[in-house]
This record gives C-alpha cells, structure tokens and sequence, in this order.
C-alpha cells in the first residue's frame, strides 16, 4: 500500500498495525521487517489522519478553563495568580477583554500554557 485513500483501507491498516505491533514486541529495528512495514503503515495513516481528522487549535479561552480545571483552581485563584482582579478574569473568560502581554506572560510561566495557544 502507498496511500491510505479511503475510510476501508484507512481501517484496514489500524488492524494490520495493532497486529504488527504484537510481533514486534520490544523489537524495534529496521533490521525486522515487521517493525518496518509498522513504521510505514503509521506514517500512511498518520497522513490519512492529517487530511481528514484535521484537530484545530483550542482558543486560549478553552484551554485557560482547561487548565483551572486541571489545577482546582477557581476564578478568584487564577486572579491572585496573574495578579488580576476577579472581575478581570471573568471578563477574559467571556471574551470581553483582550489579555495583556503581561498577563499573557503569567499564562505561560503559571499556567504552563504553550505560548502558541497564547499568541494565537
């Protein structure tokens, strides 16, 4: 197979993939023709995926309330955090305000956010 073209095929080569990925093991050398036709098979679907699986780029809104939820944090936390009031926070988070390249900075350096996500 070249090209994963189709929805069928495009299943058929995650099976084939699962299988080779039991032979292989712990094997992963090219000298193992079942870790190479594995490798190839993930990259032809890796492209399938890329054409018609497009993820797009969560809105810095969406992952800043991610991220609250992941550290417990609530509004007035996040504000102490960036050294913001409360009434601001919810403001950026309703999209209300734009954030500041300061605050954007204490999203990176606190919050771990990419600077990608932020710069966006």
């Amino acid at each position: 197979m070249k090209v994963v073209e189709t929805q069928k095929q495009y299943e058929e080569a995650l099976k084939k993939i699962e299988e080779l990925m039991i032979k292989v093991n712990n094997n992963h050398s090219y000298d193992n023709p079942d870790f190479v036709m594995m490798d190839r098979l993930s990259n032809l679907v890796a492209d399938y995926e890329d054409q018609h699986y497009n993820i797009e780029v969560p809105s810095l809104i969406d992952v800043i309330k991610l991220r609250m939820y992941e550290m417990g944090l609530k509004q007035s936390d996040l504000a102490q955090k960036l050294g913001v009031s409360t009434s601001r926070i919810s403001e950026y988070l309703r999209g209300k305000r734009d954030i500041t390249l300061d605050v954007a900075r204490k999203l990176h350096s606190q919050l771990k956010i990419d600077g990608d996500i932020i710069l966006q």
